[in-house]
């Protein structure tokens, strides 16, 4: 989280007497442009922030700068605060505490109580309202094969429920719509691929490391693919299911039908995931229309039917 990382960067200029910004990138995971960019949000924030060319260069505060409590405004450190605070339980290191420590640190003392007040008005929580597998181990290995480059190897499940053994270089963990991946180079497929954390098994870390490619950045926003693939179909769907309808579409797209129904038009892609949506919600949807969808579900309730009949 880039927030967490410019506070860290400012504490380990402060410690630091210098450190170059290939050291800085190396443990923060990222590249020596993002290094380059935060450095000047940094002297842009007022931190007086020298650079230094050559053999031993490097970044480094002026010295006899201290930072002190007019440093960051009240809205910059609730934004601060907020954004530490929104790191998952689950890769929190030990060093968590501090760094929010010295951060509260610079809260003058008539604006403690306003301050966290107003950092308390947002919460953000990633975990499930249910329980799901517990993939803390499973992030340990990776951290700690992050900032040691190992090889992980593991077998993974894709979605057909074809299980294959890999061996891959980790370059990221990505958290996304409360689920866990990580982005690395497989050896199996010679690219990068995105690995969801629930369909990898006996995950672990090689003695073997390597020398890190040239990062590829995964896709994350998928909003103009998934657009190109989308259709609307109309359905009718029973009033106790609008909300979660209302997970997938707007407000704007249900019309009332009778006391209990609404017509919805809703934003849907041919593949079993959509389908599986549909299927789920029972006999309280109908799809209308298209046909070729709604004989598809037809086809697919009758497979169903066959499984249970007796």
């Amino acid at each position: 989280m880039k927030v967490n990382r410019l506070v860290s960067i400012i504490m380990i200029l402060i410690d630091k007497k210098r450190i170059s910004a290939k050291k800085l990138a190396d443990m923060f995971e990222v590249s020596t442009r993002t290094i380059y960019r935060d450095i000047e949000a940094i002297s842009m924030a007022g931190i007086p922030v020298h650079s230094t060319t050559g053999v031993g260069g490097g970044f480094e505060i002026m010295e006899n700068y201290k930072i002190d409590k007019n440093t960051f405004s009240q809205a910059e450190l609730i934004t601060l605060l907020i954004g530490i605070s929104s790191i998952p339980n689950d890769i929190k290191s030990k060093d968590f505490t501090n760094t929010l420590a010295k951060i509260k640190s610079l809260i003058p003392i008539d604006k403690v109580e306003t301050t966290n007040l107003q950092t308390e008005q947002i919460h953000i929580d990633f975990s499930h309202w249910t329980g799901n597998r517990n993939l803390e181990n499973d992030l340990s290995t990776i951290k700690i094969a992050l900032q040691e480059n190992s090889v992980l190897s593991f077998e993974y499940l894709n979605h057909r429920g074809n299980k294959t053994k890999r061996q891959v270089e980790p370059y990221q963990l990505v958290l996304k719509s409360s689920q866990w991946y990580f982005q690395g180079y497989c050896y199996k497929r010679n690219d990068f691929r995105l690995f969801k954390l629930t369909r990898l098994f006996n995950l672990k870390r090689e003695k073997i490391t390597f020398i890190p490619k040239k990062y590829q950045q995964p896709l994350l926003d998928t909003t103009k693919i998934m657009s190109k693939l989308q259709v609307t179909i109309k359905l009718r769907i029973h009033q106790s299911i609008m909300e979660q309808l209302l997970d997938y579409c707007d407000y704007d797209s249900f019309l009332k039908d009778d006391e209990n129904h609404y017509i919805v038009n809703f934003p849907f892609i041919e593949n079993d995931y959509h389908y599986g949506i549909l299927l789920s919600f029972a006999d309280r949807c109908e799809c209308l229309a298209p046909l070729h969808i709604r004989t598809e579900l037809k086809r697919k309730i009758a497979n169903l039917y066959q499984i249970y009949e007796i």
